[in-house]
């Protein structure tokens, strides 16, 4: 940002201002005769400012202050201020009368007692806000601290100084340099964050207009998007979440919006969902996904997906009617407003049977099949399946879903290239296959094969969840021949049985083995891959079924023949 040049003039402020004030306090407040309680409380602003004055007069200050143009605005105000206070207790000291009159003369006195307030707070922020040390003078930089940087935490600086001192317009200007200041990189957001940029948009929040306000909420939306500064803002609590609410409730289409997404920020903690909840937010949240733009839309559903992981909160979610509003957005939003209302709702449903009859009666089997059959296979499928496992989990439901065709939907998911949808879809399978309907039609399409893939994933997650699939799967026994003819499915099995593999639930490939040790094919084909070594162990850690399947080998004596060592 451009400073002025140094100038006599500006050099001179402080010294004029010292001057006028000296001469108020010593040689013009003495001669008051009117209105002398609120004289009285004008020279108590004055000798604070006096001593605001004298800090700046030392040394360290003094050098920055012709070339900063934070001060020079400041003591400007302040000298032409004072300049009026002479002027108005000029008119005070005639022992006769007022000359503009006893209302005209009380309104200038507290217009000037006013003033003073804001200049004695812009002292104390000039101060306190440290742009006079080293902004004018030569800055000397470590090798830790490369120069970009240094600027960078300067210019932040001094904009939050300005944001705090002078006119609504220069706050205004103030607020879209930082606003483009934010935007450039995330290392100038960890910067601004560091320089206390957080407490002063939260105190501006409470006092500006509302185009100001929407400027403010569009910074603290850009803080919330960096990892590293969200406990900042979480550290606020109730104070920014109060003032967020407020900007859903009342705030332009935009505030809302940059509002939403602070929210989504801010929504993961217990404390502050709970805090959002009985606030009124999940009311206004739901008023934008009703009738908000299509951006704010997919931004507050997504602060509503956050809440709705919380059983304490689905009340109030009831309580809003809020089913019919998610279904609505999730049939005709974006695409990301489609993917947070649904995730939204299998949060909500989430170990919930009542919750699960009353999504269903309200269409949102419907409405899954229509979200599903029109969006395309990415990360953004993973809610919708996980919605799909939610409900198939109450069989009643699941049964509807099996009707709906739902489990030959699965095979694309099973092979396609993103792992969380996989992992998703592996979890559906296992929940809808509560019938031999769905095992026989889901392995006749396919997924057997694709599941045994997953069985070499890379991901423990992936391993797991293959296991798990194929444990439900293989309960029927047209799917066990499938499964026998994949050259990987008994050795891939095998190896997840290795108790060096951690955090892996070892009943899913012990259960999948268990369905196929009456054949002495696949007997041998376990022992081979090392089954026993690894059974012994479990049997050790007493882990479900390793006994009954180690004696179900034991029993083909071929004990210790094709072990490996």
């Amino acid at each position: 940002m451009d400073e002025p040049s140094p100038s006599p003039e500006n050099q001179d402020l402080l010294n004029l201002s010292t001057q006028r004030l000296t001469s108020l306090l010593e040689n013009h407040l003495p001669q008051i005769h009117h209105f002398k309680t609120k004289w009285s409380l004008i020279r108590s602003k004055l000798i604070s400012i006096q001593s605001h004055l004298a800090d700046l007069s030392d040394s360290t200050s003094s050098r920055c202050l012709s070339s900063n143009s934070i001060a020079i605005s400041v003591l400007s105000s302040l000298s032409s201020t004072l300049a009026d206070g002479i002027f108005i207790v000029g008119k005070c000291s005639d022992s006769d009368s007022l000359p503009d009159g006893k209302l005209r003369t009380q309104s200038d006195i507290d217009s000037l007692s006013s003033k003073l307030d804001r200049l004695n707070k812009d002292c104390e922020i000039l101060l306190r806000s440290g742009v006079l040390v080293g902004d004018g003078a030569v800055v000397v930089v470590s090798s830790a601290n490369p120069p970009a940087k240094e600027m960078v935490r300067i210019e932040v600086r001094n904009l939050l100084t300005r944001l705090q001192i002078g006119t609504t317009e220069s706050k205004n200007s103030s607020m879209d340099s930082l606003l483009g200041l934010l935007s450039e990189d995330d290392k100038n957001v960890l910067i601004a964050v560091d320089q206390g940029i957080v407490p002063v948009l939260l105190r501006l929040l409470d006092s500006t207009s509302p185009e100001m306000r929407e400027k403010i909420v569009a910074a603290i939306a850009r803080i919330s998007a960096v990892d590293s500064s969200k406990n900042v803002l979480i550290a606020e609590g109730l104070l920014l979440l109060n003032q967020l609410i407020r900007v859903i409730e009342t705030g332009s289409g935009f505030a809302k919006e940059r509002a939403c997404v602070a929210l989504q920020a801010l929504s993961f903690s217990k404390e502050n969902a709970r805090a959002i909840g009985s606030r009124g937010g999940i009311s206004a949240l739901l008023e934008i996904c009703h009738g908000g733009t299509p951006s704010s839309q997919a931004m507050a559903a997504g602060v509503l997906r956050n809440l709705a992981q919380f059983e304490e909160i689905k009340e109030n979610f009831v309580e809003e009617n809020a089913i019919p509003v998610l279904i609505a957005l999730a049939d005709t939003g974006t695409t990301l407003a489609r993917e947070n209302a649904i995730g939204c709702l299998s949060n909500l449903v989430y170990n919930d049977e009542p919750l699960k009859v009353l999504v269903a009666r309200e269409g949102g089997v419907e409405s899954l099949k229509n979200c599903w059959d029109s969006t395309p296979i990415g990360k953004g499928f993973e809610p919708a399946v996980e919605f799909l496992t939610n409900l198939a989990s109450y069989h009643p439901i699941g049964e509807v879903l099996i009707f709906q065709g739902f489990p030959l939907r699965l095979l694309p998911l099973l092979n396609c290239g993103v792992l969380a949808v996989r992992i998703a879809a592996a979890e559906a399978v296992y929940e809808i296959g509560f019938c031999s309907k769905a095992r026989r039609e889901m392995g006749e399409c396919g997924c057997i094969s694709a599941l045994v893939k997953m069985l070499d994933g890379k991901a423990i997650e992936e391993r797991e969840a293959s296991a798990k699939a194929l444990s439900n799967l293989l309960a029927c026994t047209c799917n066990r021949k499938i499964f026998r003819k994949e050259e990987r499915g008994i050795v891939g099995t095998v190896q997840l049985l290795d108790p060096l593999s951690k955090n892996f639930d070892k009943k899913w490939p012990i259960a999948v083995l268990l369905t196929l040790v009456s054949s002495k094919k696949c007997r041998k084909q376990m022992v081979g891959a090392g089954a026993c070594v690894y059974l012994q162990k479990l049997v050790e850690l007493e882990v479900e079924g390793a006994k009954k399947l180690l004696d179900s080998l034991g029993r083909g004596k071929l004990w210790g023949v094709f072990t490996r060592p």
